[in-house]
């Protein structure tokens, strides 16, 4: 039998079957209709279109960029002609293509092109990263790195604060080098003195709202920057990309959308939801996308939610920004991002009781609940979708308020806005149902369950934690529609990864992170396909292989519903399509 990875033009059967794509077949007014030959045919599969009225089929048809016809093998073999392009699928699995229903895409590609922290196992391997790094950049130059967490280290150093290094060894491999290392999360950075001094930040500097700069018992920052304090060294970091010439500028955007897409499109994903860039400008960053769409240029679909545009600037900003799906299209916005609180992780998550291990803290309010109700009206004025930030239980509870109000003061049916919340991530059993009775969707990743779970009860002890964590089964059970995604990059954007933790979580410690809590394969599926549609108003053009939608699909090397659940994590993406094009084929 031919290998799995080779895509098949099968001539032998074109030629035999192609007599199919002529033949007159019987309209129901009498007159014969002649059968048009398809661009590409898939036959012999195990296909799940994710439409209850379909179900699992053999074969599919595409023309253009558009599902044609599914169903048997005999059936689809009408549409195979001359020139039509065959895929025997020997029995392979063809689902729709992932969504990825939370992430950053261009801080992806940013991710990729810097120090990746992510396996790192203790600080001292963090410093030797950046020791390398500083040996080869230019006097002056920044060295970023993401990914590191003291809570997945085999120790912290002696002498840390608040279960963090200080930074005197990060500052001695690089004096002249400002380093700014962002933390798995996304919530906190460390800095290393040179960065400090960038950005202006001594011992009399004070903390900012929402944020903490980490001091010693000598009040002398550590290098740990929490949530908003981050902006300082932004800023400082901005001055110098600033310096850059536009040219420079430019080949970096083009390279961080060229090396996210094709990661993306290594793990099957091809729509992408995209939660912004805090450090980034929407407006500059649209018309940049804008440009690479017009070009062809846009590996992936990208549905954006607005970031970072005052709330004074949004009537005016929101007209001229939206952006809806036209034909074959790769740009959307029609959506606005803000964010109450920070991570779990980095102590950031606002809770309605005090931190088990830092028992002086309730987490940290980024964006005000007053500030987010004013855009909340705004979005409703100008029709669009709000998607807000809410880990702690504090934090989700005050977003489904202010939605409430909102909808109340504004005279709207808030079930038909689709208003999101991302994360979700601890949530009181009281609170649950209002996802399913409010229509507020729950924009989980259940990735993070997994990878978190180990250290969540550090945060909140065990008996809030199996409470409050991840309640995804809970959910489901009051109706509210449920997606999915990685947050990449906070996690790797690897969607059969955040399948398996859905249906298993499984933690790395071979430990099921409260199992009860777990979705079917059915569900699953349905959160990284029709319900991310659904989620981003699309699901009459993809999510699912209806004919009609846009064929963007894959192929693995493994049923997701059917094989073993410990085989889950070894699936591959052997091809991605989208538009009905080959966007990747594995070797």
């Amino acid at each position: 039998m031919p290998g799995l990875n080779r895509r098949l033009s099968l001539l032998a059967i074109a030629g035999l079957l192609a007599a199919c794509g002529s033949e007159s077949n019987e309209s129901g007014s009498g007159e014969t209709v002649e059968q048009q030959p398809a661009d590409l045919v898939l036959i012999g599969g195990e296909i799940a279109t994710v439409d209850p009225a379909l179900g699992n089929v053999q074969a599919m048809a595409v023309d253009g960029y558009q599902i044609t016809a599914v169903g048997t093998d005999a059936e689809i073999a009408d549409y195979i002609g001359p020139e039509t392009e065959v895929i025997e699928l020997e029995g392979r699995f063809v689902m729709p293509g992932f969504i990825e229903g939370h992430g950053h895409f261009l801080g992806f590609g940013e991710s990729l092109r810097i120090l990746d922290l992510m396996d790192v196992s203790s600080w001292d391997e963090v410093v030797r990263e950046v020791s390398a790094a500083a040996d080869k950049a230019k006097p002056g130059e920044w060295i970023t790195g993401r990914g590191w967490h003291q809570d997945k280290w085999d120790s912290v150093p002696e002498g840390a604060v608040e279960g963090v290094p200080v930074n005197d060894s990060l500052s001695a491999v690089s004096p002249d080098n400002p380093v700014r290392l962002t933390h798995a999360s996304g919530h906190a950075y460390f800095a290393n003195d040179a960065a400090l001094a960038a950005a202006g930040i001594d011992k009399d500097t004070p903390d900012p709202r929402g944020g903490t700069i980490v001091r010693d018992a000598n009040g002398e920052a550590t290098g740990m920057l929490r949530e908003t304090a981050r902006n300082l060294v932004d800023g400082a970091e901005r001055d110098y990309i600033e310096g850059l010439s536009a040219a420079e500028r430019e080949a970096q955007d083009r390279e961080r959308v060229q090396l996210a897409g094709q990661q993306a499109l290594m793990f099957g994903v091809t729509s992408f939801q995209d939660a912004g860039e805090r450090t980034r400008n929407f407006l500059d960053d649209i018309e940049f996308l804008k440009q690479l769409e017009s070009e062809g240029e846009l590996p992936v679909r990208l549905y954006m939610l607005e970031r970072g545009v005052p709330n004074e600037m949004l009537d005016e900003a929101l007209p001229v920004l939206k952006m809806l799906p036209e034909g074959n299209d790769f740009l959307t916005v029609r959506g606005i991002k803000k964010q109450v609180d920070g991570a779990l992780g980095a102590h950031g998550a606002w809770l309605l009781a005090p931190y088990f291990d830092l028992p002086e803290s309730y987490g940290l309010v980024l964006e005000t609940v007053e500030d987010i109700e004013a855009t909340a009206e705004h979005a409703v004025t100008h029709g669009y979708q709000m998607a807000t930030h809410a880990i702690g239980d504090r934090a989700v509870r005050e977003v489904l308020d202010l939605y409430e109000r909102v909808w109340e003061r504004m005279d709207v049916d808030g079930s038909m806005l689709r208003w999101r919340i991302e994360h979700a991530q601890h949530v009181q059993p009281e609170d649950v149902p209002r996802f399913g009775e409010l229509g507020v969707i729950a924009s989980i990743q259940a990735v993070h369950g997994t990878s978190d779970g180990p250290w969540i009860p550090t945060r909140l002890g065990e008996a809030r934690s199996r409470l409050t964590s991840q309640p995804w089964r809970e959910f489901f059970a009051t109706g509210a529609v449920v997606t999915n995604g990685t947050d990449v990059p906070v996690e790797r954007i690897d969607p059969i990864a955040s399948y398996y933790s859905s249906v298993s979580r499984m933690m790395v410690n071979g430990e099921r992170f409260y199992p009860e809590r777990v979705m079917t394969r059915e569900e699953a599926l349905m959160t990284y396909t029709i319900n991310n549609a659904y989620a981003a108003f699309e699901e009459d053009i993809k999510g699912s292989l209806t004919p009609g939608k846009y064929a963007d699909f894959i192929v693995l090397s493994q049923n997701l519903l059917t094989v073993d659940e410990e085989r889950i994590p070894e699936t591959k993406v052997e091809m991605t399509f989208v538009g009905g094009e080959l966007k990747y084929l594995r070797e």
